[in-house]
């Protein structure tokens, strides 16, 4: 349930807090009062968008935060897959929209997606505007309604779960049967291209391997020449330098007798002459290893074209690529090999899988039909008791020649408001009065049967008064047994219902406009049912009837 509701600098409105009861609250005030901007705010908090020109005028930005008890919603897994801390007694909903366009939501304070604010909304409030009366005519809407009275989600799991699976081993078979077509179109080819790679024996780095050989052996003989010369210059017959190393060490150890302090430095020039002497058989043996081979720089050459010609020819931009690609041919010549017996295992699966979906069907199906006559009672029984005596309602269950998400029945409710006239879909003939207390009774059957979250009445009363008027406030006050109710009405005969009552109005001052609500209690409150019914002059008889209508 909503608990609290703040908004700042939305709008018309500066700072407005509204904390609603757990059974009905009303909502009432003139028109132009402000109502509309309050829900727009609450839009928000549900997941709508965002417009900067909403965000007060000379504030920077808009802050609309919401407080809910969500005890008895199960949405533990919700919060859990989605990395979100978890208080059931109280989950804070925020939202900030900035002058510059710039918009946020948190869920207790933890950054979210506008889509997972969307998601969360709609388990939070449901807002019944007279817009929303259009689902009426959606068969998704109908068979909703024949499900949570039927109570079969147990079976309804049943069966998504077993046309998950069907749909699964379609998809598969399918796919399957389209590559084995593609594939026996192209076997040769892949064949062919698997086998020019096969026989390649690739191997992961050998490019770069044969390409740095290739550059030895180019140039083997001034590498060859180059190294000697090195040898020559270091350890040479003449004037070689680990020659004049040897006798500049051998100055430095005459020296030590006198000079002591040369130790170190002798001791230096011993082990660069011992490192040098070092560097200078490895030059020469390295020296001597390297040989100019025409037959092994021809067999290099000849590699490195092939394997440039094979990744030219494929695509590939080195040769792991080519390796990946053989291998994946290698997959499909496989699957070529074996692709009969697949689509064989797989025409098994689906023979099974088919039956174990008709059963599920059948038994959700059968639910329904179950329910179907209870459902017509009763929502005969609420709608005649708002003012439809005539009333005729049918709910026309027909096979249909395939499984959907929601079963193998196509729902339609048919409706007629007077005698002697036929009856048809509910979208098509009923009136908006008719539909919206048609739309009323079906929402409080639902609401008895399952848990439902917040609802919220935007003047779904509009074009109804007298003795309807007190009748519908009758069902929303009846609702609120099961459920929060929140409702914004001009009619007193609702008003008068309410477990609290809350009055929206604007303020005007030199500079300004703002709109305000306040929760009106004894005197205020009769006052307010008895403006609602004489108008701005408020007479004794107003404040009599007020006080009828209160009890």
């Amino acid at each position: 349930m909503l608990q609290c509701l703040t908004i700042e600098n939305y709008a018309l409105i500066e700072h407005l807090e509204f904390s609603p009861t757990r059974g009905l609250t009303v909502i009432t005030g003139e028109t132009g009062a402000g109502k509309s901007i309050i829900m727009g705010a609450l839009g928000l908090i549900l997941g709508q968008r965002a417009d900067a020109k909403t965000v007060r005028t000379q504030a920077t930005k808009c802050v609309i935060e919401a407080s809910f008890d969500i005890s008895n919603y199960q949405l533990e897994e919700f919060f859990a897959s989605n990395e979100l801390e978890y208080d059931a007694s109280n989950i804070i909903v925020r939202r900030e929209i900035y002058a510059t366009g710039k918009s946020r939501a948190f869920v207790n304070d933890t950054p979210v997606q506008l889509s997972l604010l969307k998601q969360l909304g709609e388990a939070l409030i449901d807002i019944h505007s007279q817009h929303q009366n259009l689902l009426i005519g959606k068969e998704s809407f109908q068979q909703e309604v024949l499900d949570a009275l039927a109570g079969n989600s147990t079976i309804a799991e049943q069966y998504q779960s077993d046309y998950k699976k069907l749909s699964t081993l379609r998809k598969k078979l399918h796919e399957a049967k389209e590559m084995a077509l593609k594939n026996a179109q192209e076997a040769d080819y892949i064949r062919y291209q698997f086998e020019q790679l096969d026989e390649a024996n690739l191997e992961p780095g050998e490019l770069e391997e044969l390409e740095e050989e290739q550059e030895m052996l180019s140039h083997a003989e001034d590498i060859k020449s180059s190294m000697y010369e090195m040898s020559e210059l270091l350890n040479g017959e003449e004037n070689s330098i680990l020659s004049a190393l040897k006798s500049v060490n051998k100055t430095a150890e005459s020296l030590l007798r006198v000079y002591p302090s040369l130790q170190e430095i002798t001791e230096r020039i011993e082990s660069d002459y011992i490192d040098l002497k070092d560097i200078a058989e490895d030059i020469s043996s390295q020296a001597e290893d390297i040989s100019f081979d025409p037959k092994r720089l021809e067999f290099v050459e000849d590699r490195i074209s092939t394997l440039c010609n094979l990744l030219k020819k494929h695509g590939c931009s080195s040769v792991e690529e080519l390796i990946s690609l053989r291998d994946d041919l290698a997959d499909r010549i496989i699957h070529i090999d074996n692709s009969d017996e697949e689509i064989f295992e797989l025409e098994k699966e689906l023979k099974i899988q088919e039956k174990n979906i008709a059963k599920s069907a059948k038994a959700l199906s059968d639910s329904r039909k179950n329910s179907a006559g209870m459902l017509e009672k009763k929502l005969i029984e609420k709608v005649s008791y708002l003012g439809m005596p005539n009333v005729r309602f049918e709910v026309q269950i027909k096979p249909l020649d395939d499984y959907t998400a929601h079963g193998s029945d196509e729902i339609l409710f048919l409706f007629s408001a007077n005698k002697n006239q036929s009856l048809k879909p509910c979208g098509e003939v009923a009136s908006g009065g008719e539909i919206s207390r048609l739309m009323l009774s079906i929402k409080s059957l639902v609401a008895s049967a399952k848990t439902l979250p917040t609802i919220i009445f935007d003047e779904i009363d509009t074009g109804v008064s007298g003795d309807i008027a007190d009748r519908m406030g009758v069902v929303m006050k009846e609702m609120s047994d099961h459920l929060q109710v929140i409702t914004i009405t001009h009619l007193p005969q609702v008003a008068g219902k309410g477990a609290a009552h809350f009055m929206v109005y604007k303020e005007d001052s030199e500079n300004d406009t703002t709109t305000h609500i306040n929760q009106l209690v004894g005197e205020e409150r009769v006052k307010e049912i008895a403006r609602m019914l004489s108008g701005s002059t408020i007479t004794q008889e107003a404040l009599a009837n007020a006080k009828t209508l209160m009890k």
